[in-house]
């Protein structure tokens, strides 16, 4: 039974909004992770973050030390570099042993670690500077010491890779002659240590090229790789250099660069300032690097305030937080509210970075051999590349963004796909002669497909715009996921849309023209005798392969259309929206059957067999949503999810699975609540919400971006002006929530006892939209 708000139906009373209760800050306090003890390895290693920068951050034997990745710094292979190791040590030493403390303060973003030996304390506060690329560490203590930073570095020589190292990047199984992760330039420079990787001329965008047939366009394919320079420099006003070590981490050989302060002190400062530039030579970088510096060097006061209100109001826009109060029992519905702002927290890091988030990472990978004993590779290593972009994979780490109050987050997804979309346009022409882009699933960051999945050992005459992929063939469709998230970003958040149109328009393109293009290939009619599309060759997900009439690709096509037209008016031309709604009707409707007895929606028309586990005749309940809560049909999409054979046995909670967001969906609370609790409890590593490696990497952010959705569609769903409060909600779980909706609804709720205690809505006017279930 469903209630209205301000209507007393049943046992229930009429609701009283009492006062908005300010205790979220508090809550989020409760949320940050305290360790008391060093941590073994880099396995056992704490984030920090901002802007798009990500460090690892741990004390071993002594020591501090921390990796830096950032967005972006992609070498000739594609590999995902890191930036390097910083490793401080502090004489005499208050980590050594005595006391300690490691804390992330997810208020402010900082991590701050504490030891204390006899009289002696000392403190170490890191920090990322979320509007500039410099990381800040400051050292204080009530005795005077004598601090020392070490650049560690592992590219100081060219490294030849050999069988799975090269799973780090597009080469994959499939290397063409000796690919080697090139040397990068250090040395002391301006008393610090600058580091640094120029790409050569030659990378895998080149070969790439070559290998699918677009030499004769080359000159106007976008090529991200050409000319790019990043690196960094480490240094602090009182500090100088003092040599060059070597040594072994784990099984990694190493060359330190080392700077010392020039006199023991109470406190000591240094930093890490990056930069990353498509600049033809080393000395234009190192211009640009001296900016970064310049500009790292004015007001640092100034630049963490800024960075504690960008963090405080992060946090302010969105939070869920799950038997609050009760942190102490650690129980596992609780974890999963505590781990849902700690992915936040990572996801967060990279709010302003070129480049989206790696589902397979993110920016906080650490030495592969703590993943997996058998990988015995450098700390660039991560499993299914870098820059490689699973597009059935990524969307999970963003389709959260919309109902956490992130908007501003999609921007690197959605610029990514930007630039891509002249290449994708190129290769349909090329290929076919026909009109829209063609953005494949395994996507390099430059827009062609994978080289080791388009495949070298390909047919003389087969398809050259083709993977010859067993689970990748004909799957071109989960960009329309991508773009309904920038449509979906004018209902939440109000943004103007119009820059999107053109890649929407040209996305839908191609499946309109592409299918035109391969019926007539076979017959001659373009379209079937009810005068919809064919979509045939089309794929579900990578599961159901050589489908006819894929229900993904259905509800995809039907879904973006109905939201292009449902748009403001200002939005597209007359001619614009004619011809989306003759395109709509050109899409066939979705297939059924009946299993078990009961009907379900079928994953496509008919199929020639199963590549994978996954269960795309429920993208109409997610991400499609057109069965869910309050939906017509949700029978039919309820018996899918539990009675469908295949759904049956591909359910689980694991990686990239999203059967919780689909039980969620579906209003089936016991389900959603058991499978997004074992996806957001405790990941079994030191640090809760590096969860993985599942079916990718660790620390697994698709794993984790589903576990989000899954929380936030138990709490808040919305159909067209209805706002469902609590669809699939257990009762004994009390619960305080602030999450976004269409029309730029904000509502934030507390639960206790099974009754909705507190409840604010922004816009007022939207007060009468909600629905508690």
């Amino acid at each position: 039974m469903s209630y209205l708000l301000g209507f007393k139906r049943g046992a229930w009373a009429v609701l009283v909004l009492l006062p908005l209760l300010a205790h979220a800050q508090t809550e989020l306090a409760t949320n940050n992770i305290t360790w008391t003890a060093p941590s073994k390895n880099a396995g056992e290693s704490m984030p920090c973050g901002g802007g798009d920068i990500g460090l690892n951050v741990w004390a071993e034997n002594g020591d501090v030390l921390f990796y830096i990745a950032r967005s972006g710094t992609f070498d000739e292979n594609n590999s995902l570099l890191k930036l390097g190791r910083v490793r401080l040590h502090l004489t005499p030493n208050p980590f050594e042993k005595g006391t300690f403390k490691q804390e992330l303060a997810l208020q402010t973003g900082d991590v701050t670690l504490t030891g204390t030996v006899g009289q002696n304390t000392a403190q170490v506060h890191i920090w990322v500077d979320v509007f500039r690329p410099v990381v800040h560490v400051e050292v204080s203590s009530n005795a005077k010491l004598t601090a020392e930073a070490s650049y560690e570095s592992w590219r100081t020589a060219d490294r030849r890779l050999k069988g799975k190292e090269n799973n780090q990047n597009s080469y994959k199984w499939a290397p063409q002659g000796e690919v080697k992760t090139r040397h990068d330039s250090i040395s002391f420079r301006s008393q610090g240590v600058e580091f640094f990787h120029q790409n050569q001329a030659q990378t895998v965008f080149d070969v790439a090229v070559q290998q699918q047939g677009l030499a004769g366009i080359k000159n106007q394919l976008y090529n991200p790789l050409n000319q790019l320079v990043f690196g960094g420099t480490l240094q602090g006003p009182a500090m100088r250099p003092a040599g060059t070590t070597t040594g072994q981490y784990l099984n990694t050989p190493y060359t330190a660069w080392k700077l010392k302060s020039r006199a023991p002190a109470r406190t000591h400062t240094f930093v890490v300032a990056l930069h990353t530039a498509t600049v033809p030579t080393a000395q234009q970088w190192q211009q640009g690097l001296q900016q970064t510096v310049a500009a790292a060097r004015q007001n640092p006061k100034a630049a963490r305030q800024r960075t504690v209100v960008w963090w405080r109001e992060y946090w302010q826009r969105s939070f869920i937080y799950i038997q609050p109060g009760q942190q102490a029992a650690n129980a596992p519905e609780w974890q999963a509210g505590r781990n849902y702002q700690l992915m936040r927290y990572l996801l967060g890091c990279n709010a302003l970075g070129q480049y989206p988030t790696k589902f397979n990472g993110g920016l906080f990978t650490y030495d592969p051999v703590l993943t997996d004993s058998t990988l015995k590779f450098t700390p660039d290593f991560r499993n299914w590349g870098g820059g490689t972009h699973t597009a059935q994979n990524q969307r999970l780490v963003y389709w959260p963004m919309l109902k956490s109050g992130d908007a501003e987050l999609l921007k690197p997804q959605f610029d990514f796909y930007l630039r891509l979309l002249h290449n994708a346009e190129l290769r349909s022409q090329t290929y076919w002669h026909h009109g829209g882009a063609c953005f494949v699933e395994q996507l390099e960051n430059f827009g062609l497909p994978n080289p080791a999945e388009y495949n070298w050992k390909r047919p003389a005459d087969f398809d050259k715009g083709l993977e010859y992929n067993a689970w990748l063939e004909y799957e071109w469709d989960t960009v329309l996921e991508f773009c309904l998230m920038m449509l979906e970003t004018e209902r939440y958040a109000g943004h103007d849309v119009a820059a999107y149109l053109p890649f929407v328009e040209s996305c839908l393109a191609f499946f309109d023209e592409h299918y035109q293009y391969l019926a007539r290939q076979r017959g001659a009619k373009a379209l079937d005798g009810a005068g919809h599309l064919v979509l045939y060759p089309s794929s579900g997900a990578e599961t159901y392969k050589m489908a006819y009439n894929s229900t993904a690709t259905i509800a995809g096509l039907r879904t973006v259309l109905m939201h292009l037209l449902a748009l403001p008016p200002r939005y597209g031309s007359p001619e614009q929206r004619q011809k989306w709604t003759a395109l709509l009707g050109r899409i066939p409707a979705i297939s059924f059957r009946e299993s078990q007895g009961h009907p379900t929606i079928a994953p496509a028309k008919t199929w020639e067999r199963l590549n994978n586990t996954e269960s795309p005749q429920l993208y109409p309940v997610f991400p499609w949503g057109i069965y869910g809560v309050g939906k017509a049909g949700l029978d039919t999409a309820r018996n899918t999810y539990l009675y469908d054979t295949d759904v049956l046995r591909f359910r689980s909670h694991v990686g990239w699975k999203q059967h919780n967001i689909f039980a969620a969906c579906l209003g089936l609370t016991n389900e959603a609540a058991e499978l997004t609790v074992r996806k957001l409890q405790d990941s079994g590593r030191r640090f809760p919400a590096f969860w993985g490696p599942g079916y990718d990497w660790a620390p697994d952010h698709n794993w984790g971006g589903s576990g989000m959705m899954g929380l936030q569609e138990m709490l808040l769903q919305a159909d067209d002006h209805k706002i469902y409060l609590l669809p699939a909600w257990p009762k004994q779980w009390d619960v305080h929530f602030k999450l976004h909706a269409p029309q730029q609804t904000t509502v934030e709720c507390e639960v206790k006892n099974g009754k909705v205690q507190v409840l604010h809505v922004w816009p007022e006017a939207r007060r009468q939209d909600l629905v508690v279930l």
